[in-house]
Order: C-alpha cells, then structure tokens, then sequence
C-alpha cells in the first residue's frame, strides 16, 4: 500500500494539512450531529450507532455531554480508538471524527489521494 492509501485506511495519523481540509468539509456542508450521546456515556447501542454513521457518511459531528476539558478530550479519544477514527475537531460540546470508508471514500479529494 503507498503512504496515501495508509492514511486514507485510518492506519497512519491524518497530517494536519489534512484535518484542517476536512475541518473546512465539515463547515462547508453544514453537518449537523449525528449522534447524540446523553448523561449515561457510551453504551453498545450507541457504538453500533456511530459506526453505521461513520460507515455510511465517513465524517461525523457527534454531540456529547456537556463535561471538563479533559472529559471531552478522554471521551472523544475513547470513542475514535474505539472507532479507529481520527478527532477531526471539537468545539464545545460538539466533536467531528473521521473514518474512510473504501467503498464510499467521499472525501478523497479533500484528504488528498
């Protein structure tokens, strides 16, 4: 496999020339969230969940409860490790993760194959 397709498969770090681009995607195509995750955290239910969203739309706005910094940092690394994502953004009580999906790849262009 070359780099590119490494990076696009989730296996390396997205740069961050990389994140910024899909940053942008997700402001310009007005994403709402998703998944929302409630007080009781993460359940099976909502795992199954954010991997159909991230299957089916690759980038995803997740809104999450309203916790500490480093809670929201903790759970959205919890969540894209579990997920194999990588956190896109997060502002606020609202993150963006990103999964390629190989059948789908959408944002090709914008990741840069």
């Amino acid at each position: 496999m070359r780099a590119f397709e490494l990076k696009l498969c989730g296996i390396m770090e997205l740069s961050r020339g990389q994140i910024k681009r899909l940053r942008a995607e997700g402001h310009r195509l007005k994403l709402k969230p998703v998944v929302i995750i409630g007080q009781k955290g993460l359940s099976e239910n909502l795992h199954q969940e954010v991997d159909l969203a991230l299957d089916h739309h690759e980038l995803v706005k997740l809104r999450i409860p309203a916790l500490d910094k480093p809670g929201k940092r903790a759970l959205g690394k919890s969540i894209c490790d579990l997920h194999k994502a990588d956190l896109v953004e997060s502002i606020g009580n609202v993150i963006v993760i990103y999964r390629c999906n190989k059948d789908v790849n959408r944002f090709a262009a914008v990741v840069g194959t």
